[in-house]
């Protein structure tokens, strides 16, 4: 018997048995005469048993969600998931409102897959503030481009070509190819261009069948770019974070297919992509487009065109240690820059957020220790902080 429940059982014992006052008893044990009353009130309407603790939850919760559209919100995420597909809170608002005004909020839907079981604690994330995000301003403004591989069901590994259109994440074109060559890059950017209209510049990794700039020459893929008026870009060797979004694009295919019967040849596989290139263009939505589809994003405003004048903003992400001096390096236009930070930070180690001039420092867990402007007229850029000296015994500032 529970401590609160062998107390009840005391004082109505004292009263009921006993014959005492409620007053008496209640100042004799420390608690109020309300609460001996009550006690009283339940014994005598249920016996010993009703002096157990009672639940403080309601009785009723009107504005729960109803049984039927949880169980609603539960088929569609198991079909979603079982399809390959994301079954996320957002994705599942989108799909659930098509077919049901009663629809909840995204949060709602949150709620309802964490109480069922569906949602799985994520350990602590960066915050927002330190994460940047380089994107196009209109459709056809980049496009990027990339390979990836994937196996056949008897092992063999085929390729497959993708074009991206950066603004609004929509799949210009998505190829299965045996081994891709410049003449397939060139065939399938003509057919996309064909379809969506040509884009204002091109970026792709330092591959082969992209760029000829690692073996000192040119590409028919550069030569035709070069032609139409289309800046080339590339990233950086071993940075692959600079065509992020081709290289998530392939992480959400790879998703899906591996939810699919392995294809036995190149069509049937190509079948598949084209199917999923469908659902993913004009039926998912994307939350980086603000849970617009990515053909919606990409119909809704205007699209740049060759010739348009492109950002050629140069971007870099360097780790690196804060020194014993509170120090910083950065190297920009072939001279170091050196970087005040404060001496508290030493030993630290941090992240370097650049893009051409503008220059983020943070620590590993997101904290921003310096956000500013690089001179570069000069090569030490102070941190800003007063600087102190130790003058008869106290700190005076210089």
């Amino acid at each position: 018997m529970g401590g609160r429940m062998a107390l009840a059982r005391y004082v109505v014992d004292a009263v009921v048995v006993e014959g005492r006052g409620v007053r008496e008893v209640a100042r004799a044990h420390g608690v109020s005469k309300t609460w001996v009353s009550v006690q009283l009130a339940r014994y005598r309407e249920g016996g010993y048993e009703a002096l157990a603790p009672r639940s403080r939850a309601p009785h009723s919760r009107p504005n729960r969600t109803p049984v039927d559209l949880e169980d609603a919100i539960v088929r569609l995420r198991k079909d979603l998931v079982d399809a390959g597909l994301d079954g996320g809170a957002r994705t599942i608002h989108w799909h659930l409102a098509q077919v049901r005004p009663d629809c909840p909020s995204t949060s709602t839907i949150w709620r309802v897959l964490s109480r069922r079981g569906f949602i799985d604690p994520e350990p602590k994330k960066r915050p927002q503030s330190s994460l940047i995000r380089f994107e196009a301003a209109l459709p056809n403004e980049c496009w990027q481009a990339d390979v990836t591989h994937w196996s056949l069901r008897n092992g063999r590994d085929v390729e497959i070509l993708d074009f991206i259109d950066d603004h609004s994440r929509l799949v210009v074109a998505a190829k299965v190819l045996a081994v891709t060559k410049v003449a397939d890059v060139v065939e399938t950017f003509e057919e996309a261009a064909g379809r969506w209209g040509y884009p204002a510049s091109v970026l792709t990794d330092n591959g082969a069948i992209f760029t000829g700039g690692p073996r000192k020459g040119t590409t028919v893929f550069e030569s035709l770019l070069g032609q139409l008026g289309i800046v080339y870009k590339h990233s950086r060797p071993y940075h692959p974070q600079t065509c992020g979004k081709i290289e998530r694009w392939h992480q959400t295919l790879k998703l899906y297919l591996a939810k699919q019967p392995r294809a036995r040849s190149i069509p049937e596989l190509q079948r598949q992509v084209d199917r999923f290139l469908a659902t993913y263009n004009e039926q998912r939505p994307h939350s980086a487009r603000g849970d617009r589809t990515p053909k919606d994003a990409f119909d809704s405003l205007d699209k740049a065109r060759p010739g348009d004048p492109v950002a050629g903003t140069h971007f870099r992400v360097r780790s690196d240690k804060v020194d014993s001096c509170g120090k910083v390096t950065l190297r920009h236009d072939s001279q170091l820059f050196h970087i005040g930070i404060g001496r508290r930070w030493k030993g630290t180690k941090i992240r370097l957020y650049v893009a051409d001039l503008d220059v983020r420092i943070m620590t590993l867990d997101g904290t921003l220790l310096r956000q500013f402007t690089l001179d570069p007229t000069r090569r030490y850029q102070p941190s800003g902080l007063p600087r102190y000296r130790v003058r008869e015994g106290s700190d005076v500032p210089r």
